[in-house]
């Protein structure tokens, strides 16, 4: 099988993102935003997917967090599906029940070939740490466009707390992730799908 691993840069007036990935890890990362806590949210993405990551990321956060966050999951979206390729193999869906003490959280992903992103995630407060709690969807969503993703992700007991709404949301996609790019070993030449393509 080959190695699958991506790396991405992402160049702009507003930012400079580079990202590297390994889906076939150990769960090792290196995360520098610039914004704490989205570097947290980011290791335990790396973690309980096992993806090896490294993020490089810079911008204009002296304007506010929307360019930075949204550019991070866009290079992370194409660093994902430039490490699948073709897609041969994968088990393609994925899914999770996490609970964060108080929360529960559900998430659900295909790798359909068409972007869409659902959510019933809605912010209880504006801020958690210096990351703007609005852009938490607007990460996961700049994610499934270049990834290429069918993603659901929804809160089923929102609890009490932000940090843990949002923990638990970024570890149930990143266990859904974990099994929907497992190779099938008895499939891992074909394409999961009865078109052929995805």
């Amino acid at each position: 099988m080959r190695e699958r691993i991506s790396e991405i840069t992402r160049q702009t007036g507003e930012t400079s993102i580079s990202v590297k990935l390994g889906l076939d890890g150990q769960g090792r990362s290196s995360i520098e935003t610039g914004l704490g806590f989205l570097d947290h949210m980011l290791d335990l993405l790396a973690h309980h997917s096992r993806f090896d990551l490294e993020v490089k990321a810079a911008g204009d956060l002296q304007v506010d967090d929307h360019h930075l966050v949204e550019d991070v999951g866009l290079a992370l979206g194409q660093a994902i599906s430039g490490a699948l390729s073709e897609k041969k193999g994968i088990e393609r869906y994925g899914s999770a029940l996490v609970p964060m003490d108080e929360v529960l959280v559900a998430a659900a992903v295909d790798f359909s070939g068409r972007p869409v992103y659902v959510s019933n995630y809605e912010p209880a407060r504006e801020l958690v740490g210096e990351l703007s709690t609005e852009m938490v969807n607007h990460f996961f969503a700049s994610l499934a466009a270049e990834a290429k993703l069918t993603l659901h992700l929804r809160v089923l007991e929102p609890g009490l707390n932000e940090h843990h709404r949002i923990e638990a949301l970024f570890k149930g996609i990143a266990r859904a992730l974990r099994q929907a790019v497992k190779v099938n070993a008895d499939a891992s030449n074909e394409i999961p799908s009865t078109k052929g393509v995805l």
